[in-house]
């Protein structure tokens, strides 16, 4: 595979940091390849930003050096970073609305905070302005900048995916006192934060992270029942969500610790996941 440093720098981030969806990458065609890993890149430079930062603060004054960037028009110091770079190029190669990358930002903009997400409608809007919208501007590359036709198959796809990610990475977020589980299931089941902080496996956790286990199936399901009207060069779009139902099935087995064993699944093991989802693809009929 040929890549300029651009390309290079991109694949090398998403490999890094989001190691699910570089894999699913290697069933990429070029040079779709690079424009997906570009916006993937994207995604990791905004969701890392709290890591980079001390405070609030220089992570709005990042995100909106990212806004400033994308709205820019060709050519200045912007340029220089080369995410920026290949992305906006991906940007205008493809026509891709910009909508969506200034909506991933404001989203992301929670991330920054220790507030409580309020509702499972806030948990699944914050999931579809970020991971649904990945899918989706993925589609739109991999159809060569036209309408896919997949927009509510990549909605509920994205939802299903930032589900499983959150749940599976509850204790890294609880170790630095973030909240994604809904205030609304954890009042439901009587469940402190500060137990969950604290790392308490108690029955209401358990019962709080099985609704929203099952929230993420419903929206597998929703996403098999449209996944007729994804045509097979843009399947790849949709690789990583093969990797929900088996997380799934750990999340929700019964002996399942999350503070103590958290669901995981071996390189090898996502692998072979990746290639067997993709080879079902592929004999989809042409055109199809």
């Amino acid at each position: 595979m040929k890549t300029s440093p651009a390309d290079g720098d991109c694949l090398a981030l998403v490999r890094d940091l989001d190691f699910d969806r570089y894999l699913s990458l290697l069933f990429v065609p070029e040079p779709e390849r690079s424009a997906v890993a570009a916006i993937y890149a994207f995604s990791c430079e905004i969701a890392r930003t709290r890591e980079l930062v001390s405070d609030p603060m220089p992570g709005e004054i990042r995100f909106q050096w990212w806004r400033d960037t994308l709205e820019a028009p060709e050519g200045g110091d912007a340029d220089q970073h080369p995410v920026a770079r290949e992305l906006r190029q991906v940007i205008a190669r493809y026509g891709l609305p910009l909508k969506p990358f200034l909506d991933l930002i404001e989203a992301r903009t929670f991330d920054l905070y220790d507030d409580p997400m309020p509702s499972v409608g806030d948990l699944e809007g914050y999931a579809g302005e970020t991971a649904s919208a990945l899918v989706q501007l993925s589609a739109i590359v991999l159809a060569g900048g036209r309408d896919p036709g997949t927009a509510e198959a990549a909605g509920h796809a994205g939802v299903a995916y930032a589900i499983t990610g959150l749940l599976r990475a509850l204790p890294w977020h609880a170790r630095r006192r973030q909240m994604y589980l809904p205030a609304d299931i954890l009042d439901r089941y009587g469940v402190e934060a500060e137990s969950v902080f604290a790392g308490e496996e108690t029955p209401a956790l358990k019962a709080a992270i099985g609704e929203l286990a099952a929230r993420a199936r419903a929206h597998l399901s929703e996403t098999r029942a449209r996944i007729g009207c994804v045509s097979r060069p843009v399947a790849p779009a949709f690789l990583p969500v093969c990797l929900v139902e088996p997380l799934l099935d750990r999340i929700e087995a019964p002996g399942y610790q999350p503070f103590v064993r958290p669901a995981q699944l071996s390189r090898l093991k996502r692998l072979w996941i990746y290639w067997r989802t993709a080879r079902q693809a592929s004999r989809k009929a042409p055109g199809a």
